[in-house]
């Protein structure tokens, strides 16, 4: 009887909790019917940057920002991927990457536990239209970091076998991503876009060029283009102009420029247009999914129609983009889908993707390019472009909020000879697009009649439909698929 009486309290007391645990969890699934406005957009003043030229060419940025004790320097040079041989995919990537792995006077592991007892970071990397190396540290160790980041850039050992290591990680790599059906498309994008353009190789290079790159090709490489008169030296953070400068001239200075001019790359990007669109499948029976994208060549950086741009992509993009509403949300075809506008020196391109089970590749291929349409066709109420100005907005703030945020989009501004002035004025010209500047660039930069589709998975299950829609279907076996050309078929014979 007692314990039935400790019991019954028990319960008593339990169930007040057990009710209020019920209403807590009904009300945390059930979501707000509509979500809030986005607020009014802030303007937030960054730090004009200041620079200066040393003597040797050197072009000096430096931005302070001190709300903390933090430093970031970038070496920037103004080459990269563009500037591979047509054989040598890869090869200013390697030369980027084996910057940090070692040079005359310090091995890859002491510049490892340098930089470490310093409590900072370093890396080395290129991307398609530059290369270099980035250093952050407490600003009371900036000196130090400095001379670190001058060693590598100026004086890499390129040892045969940090070389062979690297190439080895990279052959790795490639095997995992030509496994993958998104990695492949991605690839193959890059040749109908691009062509036998420089952008048109894989930036890490192919199984046939890895192979082929030799040290000499490697220190050739740094000789042309890793010098003063084509680099750029961001500083950003807790550090005044005057500093800055003085710490570009001790560990700069006296970097030679070359007597030799810069070799001229005359790099270009092939137009989209109807005659050239291309269908393409690769059929890779063993893929669990398909991978869907369309393509075509887009703008460069310094584009007028830069920020329409941006703001037509944010209206397609995002979880609360229309591609992604319409293929994953409405329909639950895919995990995710979305856009990207790639601005490069030279024209860049734009994208759109999805992964979706094989049987409906060829609907989403048709949901993908029916939605880029309707963007120059269809309606954009004012309660969405607001929405996706925001979410613009709102990535690009968070973007600047670390000192190596704020380095790197300076750097990127100066790479491609941008106003710095773009840095505060970035909400503003977001905001002064209108719905018919986003119908105006969708129709001329965006039109579906010369955008290239490429669908890679298992075609049997997929094929007989997207032929329906798209009589002129390319299938390329995925044991045919040569990277290394714009055919993108390897040669009768060829391994």
């Amino acid at each position: 009887m007692k314990g039935t009486i400790m019991i019954s309290k028990r319960v008593t007391m339990l169930l007040p909790l057990a009710v209020l645990s019920f209403a807590v969890s009904v009300f945390a699934q059930a979501p707000q019917a509509t979500p809030p406005p986005p607020s009014a957009p802030r303007t937030v003043q960054f730090p004009k940057p200041v620079e200066k030229t040393l003597p040797n060419g050197l072009r000096v940025v430096v931005v302070q920002r001190s709300e903390l004790p933090l430093v970031s320097a970038q070496l920037l040079i103004k080459s990269g991927g563009e500037v591979d041989p047509a054989d040598l995919s890869g090869v200013s990537d390697i030369t980027a990457s084996l910057l940090t792995r070692g040079t005359m006077t310090r091995s890859a592991t002491q510049i490892a536990e340098q930089i470490e007892a310093l409590g900072g970071n370093i890396g080395s990397s290129a991307g398609w239209d530059s290369s270099g190396a980035t250093v952050g540290v407490t600003s009371s160790r900036i000196g130090s970091a400095m001379e670190i980041l001058a060693d590598v850039v100026r004086n890499p050992a390129f040892k045969e076998e940090e070389i062979e290591r690297l190439r080895r990680q990279y052959l790795n790599n490639l095997k995992v991503s030509l496994g993958q059906p998104g990695a492949i498309a991605r690839y193959v994008a890059a040749r109908l876009v691009y062509r036998d353009a420089p952008y048109g190789h894989p930036l890490s290079g192919t199984p046939e060029s890895l192979p082929r790159i030799k040290r000499d090709d490697i220190v050739r490489i740094h000789g042309m283009f890793y010098r003063p008169d084509n680099a750029i030296l961001v500083i950003g953070g807790d550090m005044t102009p005057e500093n800055g400068f003085a710490l570009a001239l001790k560990y700069f200075g006296d970097w030679a420029r070359p007597a030799t001019e810069m070799p001229k790359m005359p790099v270009g990007t092939p137009v989209s247009d109807t005659k050239n669109r291309r269908i393409v499948v690769i059929d890779m029976p063993e893929a669990g999914q398909a991978a869907v994208l369309a393509a075509r060549s887009g703008i460069n950086r310094s584009s007028p129609d830069y920020f329409r741009g941006i703001v037509s992509n944010a209206v397609l993009s995002g979880y609360s983009g229309r591609l992604n509403w319409e293929i994953r949300v409405k329909r639950g075809l895919s995990y995710g889908a979305g856009s990207s506008l790639d601005t490069r020196r030279w024209a860049g391109s734009f994208s759109a993707t999805a992964q979706t089970k094989n049987e409906s590749g060829a609907e989403v291929a048709s949901l993908t390019l029916g939605e880029i349409s309707k963007l120059a066709t269809g309606e954009l109420p004012d309660k969405e472009l607001t929405t996706r100005k925001a979410s613009l907005n709102g990535g690009f703030a968070r973007g600047l909020e670390t000192t190596g945020g704020l380095v790197a989009q300076v750097s990127s501004l100066a790479v491609y000879g941008v106003s710095f002035d773009q840095l505060n004025q970035f909400v503003g010209n977001v905001q002064a697009v209108k719905a018919e500047d986003v119908k105006d660039f969708a129709a001329k930069q965006l039109n579906i009649d010369s955008t290239n589709v490429i669908v890679v998975g298992d075609a049997k299950k997929f094929l007989p439909a997207l032929q329906k829609e798209f009589p002129q279907v390319e299938v390329i076996p995925v044991g045919e698929l040569d990277l290394n050309t714009a055919s993108m078929r390897r040669a009768v014979g060829k391994n």
